[in-house]
């Protein structure tokens, strides 16, 4: 068994491209992963920019049961299903702070589920803690503070690599969202949320800060850990994640398959 490794073990490489389609950024994903796990190119941070309004549905999750489909026609919502497992996520551009990790399986090498989940997003919120929210890691995956949850996080684990994502609350429309999830009604519901204005906003309300001054300082918290290089999508890269959205993640048979 390999020993573990850190994260200043390896040079990262950041991309944070220009808006892209819901259906590109699954592919990115599944595409950049697999190209770590096969030692084609080092860890990866990326940033997600979206083109559209999106859902996005776990891999293991009905999209009848979370999907409201005449919300989501009524609002423009692209659904896409990823790779990795959790819940659905409602984003709008510019509304949510997303990004994945592509690591070497090495990195959390031996340990639990739940370990892994901490370890990968330590960073984060250390983060916002200097951003002055009071964050947590909140088992199993989410990310907590005490004005309520902030993101949530998912994994696939795939050859010699893992993809840990991550999908933070910037300024969401919960009056919107719940036309489109189902589980979203149902969670405001039992909370007695009933304001059409009412937004799932703690990044904005308890920073005061525009997202993009967020997303820096969780650079800087990031290349306190390790060295961070920015770089453009290899053309490679974006033909095989092209070929990938259009083939798999745009059709029907991946994203309305029933687990």
């Amino acid at each position: 068994m390999s020993e573990r490794t850190a994260w200043n073990d390896y040079p990262w490489e950041l991309i944070h491209e220009a808006p892209q389609a819901p259906e590109l950024h699954m592919a990115l994903d599944a595409v950049i992963t697999d190209e770590v796990g096969a030692g084609l190119r080092p860890p990866t941070l990326r940033i997600w920019e979206w083109s559209q309004p999106a859902v996005i549905i776990g891999r293991f999750q009905s999209l009848k049961n979370e999907v409201d489909p005449e919300g989501a026609a009524r609002y423009g919502v692209k659904v896409v299903r990823r790779v990795s497992g959790g819940g659905a996520m409602f984003v709008e551009p510019g509304n949510t702070i997303t990004y994945s990790l592509s690591v070497p399986q090495a990195l959390v090498q031996g340990m639990t589920f739940q370990e892994s989940y901490e370890y990968l997003d330590a960073w984060v919120i250390r983060a916002l803690q200097d951003l002055g929210i009071k964050a947590w890691y909140q088992p199993l995956n989410d990310i907590a503070s005490e004005s309520g949850k902030i993101g949530g996080a998912a994994q696939a684990r795939r050859a010699g690599a893992v993809l840990h994502h991550v999908t933070m609350s910037y300024d969401i429309d919960a009056d919107k969202m719940v036309q489109v999830l189902r589980i979203g009604r149902e969670k405001l519901s039992d909370k007695g949320t009933t304001s059409a204005k009412k937004r799932v906003d703690p990044l904005r309300s308890q920073t005061g800060l525009e997202r993009s001054v967020i997303i820096e300082r969780m650079l800087q918290t990031f290349r306190s850990l390790a060295p961070l290089t920015p770089i453009a999508l290899s053309p490679s890269t974006l033909a095989k994640a092209q070929a990938q959205a259009e083939e798999k993640f745009s059709t029907e048979q991946w994203t309305a398959q029933v687990p």
